[in-house]
């Protein structure tokens, strides 16, 4: 074992000592204690050593069997293929065909598509045999892929010591908190909740992990509000890992009084901008938000806000185990606990990282995010904008779901809207992008806009399958609105 699993591997040996009847783990069937967690993963570790493979893929729905499994292929010093649930069929094939998975662990309702991938079952593992080159670097603990803004994912090849080393700092940053109970929202194939729950076991706390459906949510942004606010309520979790689409819907329920945010301690937010405004009504409510940033190819975390040290607005400060520099043209570039390399590509040998992500520090060292480098526009003004920031603030109002937003060359900003709900009106629209427009620069702000007659989705092709916009497909297919401003756009004043 590495140094970084062997420590992990020691402090859950451990909790199985001195904790052993505290309960590590709860999905919707049962709970397990530490020591019970520890002796059901060595049963695991066996299990693999017999199959005698390297790649294993898991594609299981949040649970004590996805946490056992998960674990007894870090320890065994195998590769886990992170399959997320709100990948489409043809993407969670690509992905084993290009990891070379030799063994599968998923969900009875995946047996078809298993089957057509050319997998047998045994047991409680599907099997496949390769005979291609291996694709991966050496070390390769986890393959976890991102959605890609063409929809193919990319695997990103992560070394155990990255990952664990991450999922310390995340242990000692929400340590002040002394939270004992973390509830994983988002799927454990998603690499941030991965490393959450690990830190949840670091510190010996509960681990809670309801399936998705128990939580409410459904494939990439699908949320039932009130079932999700059952099973907080029900479970009265201590820490959550959020998005800020998320947050948002806890904070309103809050200020609605249909959510006790009481009892939580540590609610870390990241994946996309998170308002100022939205900070501020967090805080107003009791949530107990903590910005933070990472990605993928640096093992998630490099930034976070901390209980000590807080600025909202910001991504918090780089963690002890990652060097953070601006390059010229704002860029930030990352150096320390960077991935191996991707899939199939040749092995990552630089020192710093390029983000992609445009930033700026304060005197204080803190990080604050303007955006992705690549979808900045310039106005016929000559102003650079990142649509990303206008979008949050759109979409973190009342009434905002989803919001484009569209400059380049052009005098004035336009914004594609889809509302929550059905009956909001075309008043309520344009008060919500005013509300916006008052917490952005002139240049910046909205000043016509769309309503959309169908949301963004994975099935029409303009959103990838995490969610997020496929830029250039929304701009091809709404490019005649976008671009004049004729009777079918409304004015802002």
């Amino acid at each position: 074992m590495s140094p970084e699993v062997e420590r992990f591997n020691q402090t859950l040996r451990n909790q199985a000592e001195l904790k052993a009847n505290a309960t590590a783990l709860w999905d919707d069937r049962r709970k397990l204690d530490y020591a019970t967690l520890y002796a059901e993963v060595m049963y695991r570790q066996q299990r693999l050593r017999d199959e005698q493979v390297q790649v294993v893929a898991l594609a299981l729905d949040n649970g004590v069997e996805a946490m056992l499994w998960d674990l007894a292929v870090l320890f065994e010093g195998l590769t886990c293929v992170a399959l997320p649930p709100f990948f489409s069929p043809a993407q969670r094939k690509h992905c084993l065909e290009q990891s070379q998975a030799e063994r599968v662990i998923a969900e009875p309702q995946l047996q078809d598509e298993l089957q057509a991938a050319g997998y047998l079952k045994t047991g409680e593992f599907w099997c496949r045999t390769f005979n291609g080159p291996d694709r991966m670097p050496d070390g390769t603990a986890k393959l976890t892929f991102t959605s890609g803004t063409t929809g193919t994912p990319k695997g990103v090849c992560l070394s155990a010591d990255s990952i664990l080393r991450v999922t310390r700092e995340l242990d000692l940053a929400s340590k002040p908190t002394d939270s004992q109970h973390h509830l994983a929202l988002l799927p454990l194939a998603i690499l941030l909740e991965n490393i959450g729950c690990y830190a949840a076991l670091y510190a010996g706390a509960t681990l809670s992990l309801p399936s998705q459906k128990t939580l409410g949510i459904q494939g990439a942004s699908g949320v039932d509000v009130p079932k999700l606010l059952g099973c907080l309520t029900s479970r009265s979790p201590q820490s959550l890992i959020l998005v800020p689409q998320v947050l948002l819907m806890l904070v309103s329920a809050a200020e609605q009084k249909a959510f006790d945010p009481q009892c939580l301690r540590f609610a870390a937010v990241g994946g996309a901008r998170v308002s100022e405004e939205l900070l501020q009504r967090a805080q107003r409510t009791g949530v107990p938000v903590y910005e933070g940033y990472g990605l993928s190819e640096c093992a998630s975390v490099v930034c976070l806000n901390k209980p000590q040290a807080r600025r909202p607005g910001s991504v918090g400060r780089p963690l002890p185990h990652v060097e953070i520099r601006l390059a010229e043209d704002g860029e930030v570039l990352i150096k320390g606990s960077t991935f191996l390399g991707y899939l199939g590509d040749a092995p990552h040998t630089a020192e710093w990282w390029p983000s992609g992500d445009l930033g700026e520090f304060d005197p204080e060292g803190f990080l604050y995010l303007k955006g992705r480098k690549k979808h900045q526009f310039v106005t016929s003004f000559g102003r650079n904008v990142n649509p990303e920031w206008v979008e949050a603030e759109l979409t973190q109002r009342r009434h905002i779901a989803q919001a484009f937003v569209y400059g380049e060359a052009m005098p004035g900003n336009h914004a594609l809207l889809w509302p929550h709900r059905p009956d909001c009106t075309d008043e309520q629209l344009a008060n919500a992008v005013a509300e916006s427009n008052k917490a952005l620069p002139e240049y910046a702000q909205v000043r016509h806009w769309t309503r959309l007659d169908q949301p963004f989705t994975p099935a029409n092709g303009l959103l990838t399958a995490n969610g997020r916009p496929r830029r250039d497909a929304i701009v091809e297919r709404y490019r005649a609105q976008l671009t004049e401003s004729a009777f079918s756009e409304e004015s802002v004043p």
